[in-house]
């Protein structure tokens, strides 16, 4: 063949690459804070919860939901989708980070999803210990009211 048909080639192929490559790496930039398929998947996990409020870590990498009964969740970015679960306040244990804008959490059930998480201010990680510790009181007061009484 011509050696011009050779460079053509070449240089469509080039073209190519670069354009598959940096769709690529955009899918995988947008795809570690995509809120909405967060929202979509924890939708799916737990049908019957309606979601309150949702903050993303600042890395993307987690959220954290608020629930319409102050209950709360988490969902872990696992790539193309977010593992999803709900927050026993009996079975975690949170500590504050010292710069502010995040804190430790323990997951006693589930310790592969323990570990630092960061926000993008330390409001929005004072808001989400505030979720945690409300879903804390709401089972504590659930559990002190006991059966209740007989002929009642």
């Amino acid at each position: 063949m011509n050696l011009a048909i050779w460079i053509i080639v070449f240089v469509l192929l080039s073209v190519f690459a670069v354009y598959a490559w940096r769709m690529s790496r955009a899918t995988e930039e947008d795809s570690s804070h995509d809120v909405g398929q967060a929202i979509m998947d924890f939708a799916r996990a737990f049908p019957n919860e309606a979601i309150r409020s949702l903050h993303m870590t600042a890395d993307g990498g987690a959220a954290f939901v608020r629930l319409h009964d102050n209950k709360a969740g988490f969902m872990r970015n696992m790539g193309s989708h977010y593992v999803c679960v709900m927050i026993y306040p009996e079975r975690i244990r949170v500590e504050s980070l010292e710069t502010g804008d995040g804190f430790v959490v323990t997951f006693f059930d589930m310790p592969k999803y323990s570990g630092s998480y960061r926000f993008k201010s330390a409001g929005e990680a004072a808001e989400v210990s505030l979720w945690l510790l409300g879903s804390l009181v709401e089972a504590q007061d659930h559990h002190d009211e006991g059966p209740l009484p007989s002929g009642a």
